[in-house]
C-alpha cells in the first residue's frame, strides 16, 4: 500500500515489516479522540527509519499507541535500538495498534 505521506512508514493489516531506526524523538500532538470526537493532546514516539525490509530509506515511523510505544521503552535509553532490527505487524485494520513480532540484534 502506498503511503499517503511518502516519508512515513505505513503498515497494511497482516503484513510484517522489518525496520531499522537511526534516531527518535518524542512529540506532543493534537489529535481527535476517536470515541468522543474532541481534540486531545497525546505524546507520539517518532523513529527515524533508515531501512525498511532491508532497503535503504529516509522515513519516519510514528507511534501514537501507548501500548506499542511501551514495547520500545527498553530500547530508547542510549539509543539501544540502533543495534537491532524490529519486525512489526498491524493485525487488523482500524484503531488496532501494531505490535513487535521479533527483535534481531545486528
Amino acid at each position: 500500500m502506498a503511503s499517503p505521506i511518502s516519508n512515513y512508514v505505513t503498515l497494511s493489516p497482516g503484513v510484517m515489516v522489518r525496520l531499522h531506526f537511526k534516531d527518535h524523538a518524542l512529540l506532543k500532538r493534537q489529535i481527535e479522540d476517536p470515541v468522543r470526537h474532541v481534540p486531545v493532546e497525546r505524546e507520539s514516539l517518532l523513529f527515524y527509519v533508515d531501512r525498511v525490509n532491508g532497503g535503504s530509506v529516509d522515513k519516519i515511523y510514528s507511534i501514537l499507541s501507548q501500548r506499542h510505544a511501551a514495547e520500545f521503552a527498553g530500547y530508547l535509553e542510549g539509543k539501544r535500538y540502533v543495534g537491532y532490527e524490529f519486525v512489526v505487524v498491524k493485525d487488523a485494520a482500524g484503531t488496532v495498534p501494531p505490535r513487535i513480532v521479533s527483535v534481531t540484534p545486528l
